[in-house]
């Protein structure tokens, strides 16, 4: 539930909501996701949070930074750490979630409402302080993947869960070819 007059902040975990949408079979258009928070009340801040791989020539990451960045969105950015595990396997590691908490915090007591989009179940202290601030609290993520691509205890500590799927039709886009948000950096810190 959503009041006019509140003033409102959206907080991306850039590689989780990837993950959902693509689990999903769409691509979020962040000009309508955008537009669809603004008329839901007074927007103060659109955050969105991601690592970039700073040693590749070419981040297929790296148009979306810029276009978010010259269209509203406050982006918040690390370089990620590449590294081989005990396996052997290429892994790369880009948590966001300290600064989003960090952020969320900082801007907790001008706001009334914060949508996070993320179903990590690492954010639900986050919430939690949020809520006995104050702040009211929705989640935006999807139990309709298999598996679910949102934390149980994230869901319950939540005021609102918001189903992804189910804003498809108002901010999705037919998935492309090349994939904005590196699968990679997803796997840390994802869930």
């Amino acid at each position: 539930m959503f009041y006019k007059d509140e003033r409102l902040a959206l907080f991306i975990d850039g590689s989780n909501l990837y993950a959902a949408a693509k689990a999903l079979g769409f691509d979020i258009d962040y000009k309508l996701l955008r537009q669809e928070f603004m008329r839901r009340g007074k927007m103060l801040r659109a955050f969105y949070y991601t690592a970039l791989l700073e040693n590749d020539e070419y981040s297929p990451i790296r148009p979306l930074v810029d276009w978010l960045h010259y269209n509203g969105f406050t982006m918040v950015t690390k370089p990620a750490k590449e590294y081989t595990d005990s396996m052997g396997r290429r892994k790369v590691k880009g948590n966001m979630d300290i600064e989003l908490t960090v952020d969320a915090m900082e801007l907790a007591p001008r706001v009334d409402h914060i949508v996070l989009f993320s179903g990590d179940g690492d954010f639900r202290p986050l919430v939690a302080s949020l809520q006995r601030q104050g702040v009211r609290v929705s989640v935006v993520s999807t139990i309709r993947s298999q598996p679910p691509m949102i934390s149980d205890d994230l869901r319950r500590q939540a005021d609102n869960f918001i189903e992804l799927e189910e804003l498809k039709e108002v901010i999705g886009r037919p998935p492309r070819d090349v994939m904005p948000e590196p699968r990679s950096v997803a796997v840390a810190g994802s869930q």
